[in-house]
């Protein structure tokens, strides 16, 4: 029996003349994925996906990499046998059955069969009977078809089955890669992270900009914002990480405007600077952690006078999320235990203790005219330094 390992995914199947193009695309992410583990064999069977497994291949590693790779949207790691459409080797796969049993405690058990070949001699239903009948009386276990403890997936190919008794989750959405690329300002928070992947899951490259309160405090935010892509590089196995030097800019812009309007001048001034990045990375949008209402700088009014600087469309993928459910989804992402670390965070600095939460347009371009915007964004871009990130074996 050889050891392989299944994925399905659902979105992709929907393309119609496009399919093939998605579907090259994760077949190509995968190989990326599990390439430092010695899989080279990965074929598209156009319903699913199978990556044969080679011997002594490390199934928890294999098990943690699908479970991130965007596109997948279940998989099963298990043995394949040889099958005859004629004539199916039931107690063969009975075995193979058993085998994947081992070590797994359950009391109830289900068989789920599944033919990709309609040539098969036996139905589904046939071979889910007579493989439940074996096992239960290998085991002394007993079927439950509607709560069971533990569920035996088969899947009957052409020439081949395919046995396992786990289904694993993975992210869906669409292959990394098929969306374009995206500039993600990255904050230490827990918020930018999430939306970068969510932008990531529907199929876009990541590019990542930060924005450091240095020369005015430490490296800290940055370190903790290199950690932060590195793991969201797990998801896109290439990364690049633009950090910006902003404390002078920030200081310049203290100095000339009034205190309530001073978070909406920051966040223009990193529009503009970001923006310009974004062109040099090819990106089609900028992408940021807004939630609607959740600080001063995400009411409405703010919104609005925040995006007007933008000339590349904004995107903000938690706008209608509360703080919960952000949280909840960095922590099944990997990112939360890095983004609660303690840092020196520029967008703290030099806060008012009653920022504007309703600004008008018309009275901060009336303040940035007090302002050299160009100069600002050029030592911005000037300043810029970058780092590039891969994964697996990410480095920076």
């Amino acid at each position: 029996m050889t050891h392989c390992a299944i994925a399905h995914y659902h979105e992709l199947a929907l393309k119609g003349r496009n399919r093939d193009y998605f579907e090259h695309s994760l077949i190509n992410n995968i190989r990326i994925a599990l390439k430092d583990i010695g899989v080279r064999q990965v074929e598209n069977l156009h319903s699913r996906i199978r990556i044969w497994l080679p011997p002594g291949a490390p199934v928890d590693v294999v098990r943690d990499r699908l479970r991130r790779v965007c596109g997948i949207a279940n998989f099963s790691l298990g043995r394949v046998i040889p099958l005859q459409l004629a004539d199916p080797d039931l107690e063969t796969l009975a075995t193979a059955a058993m085998e994947e049993l081992e070590g797994k405690s359950f009391s109830t058990f289900r068989v789920t069969a599944r033919r990709a070949d309609k040539r098969l001699v036996m139905t589904s239903m046939d071979i889910e009977r007579t493989l439940g009948a074996a096992v239960c009386e290998k085991t002394g276990k007993r079927v439950s078809l509607k709560n069971p403890d533990l569920t035996i997936y088969v899947e009957l190919l052409s020439r081949d089955a395919f046995c396992s008794a786990e289904k694993i989750e993975g992210p869906g959405g669409m292959p990394v890669g098929v969306s374009g690329t995206v500039a993600c300002l990255t904050s230490g928070g827990i918020d930018s992270p999430v939306a970068a992947y969510r932008m990531i899951k529907r199929g876009c490259m990541a590019s990542f900009i930060h924005f450091s309160g240095r020369p005015l405090v430490s490296r800290a935010s940055e370190e903790k914002a290199r950690d932060l892509v590195r793991i969201l590089t797990h998801y896109q196995y290439d990364s690049r990480l633009h950090i910006i030097p902003f404390g002078e800019i920030q200081r310049e812009i203290v100095l000339n405007s009034p205190a309530p309007f001073r978070v909406v001048l920051y966040r223009r001034m990193m529009v503009r600077i970001a923006q310009e990045l974004a062109r040099t990375e090819q990106c089609w949008a900028l992408v940021t952690g807004d939630s609607l209402g959740q600080v001063a700088s995400q009411t409405p009014q703010n919104l609005c006078a925040i995006e007007d600087a933008a000339e590349l469309p904004i995107l903000r993928p938690l706008i209608g999320m509360d703080k919960r459910e952000i949280i909840d989804e960095a922590k099944r992402i990997g990112t939360y235990e890095t983004s609660i670390e303690p840092d020196q965070d520029c967008c703290k600095l030099f806060v008012p203790p009653y920022p504007s939460t309703k600004t008008r347009l018309d009275d901060v371009l009336k303040i940035e005219r007090g302002l050299d915007i160009s100069t600002l964004v050029k030592r911005g871009l000037e300043n810029a330094e970058l780092s590039e990130l891969s994964f697996p074996a990410a480095t920076a």
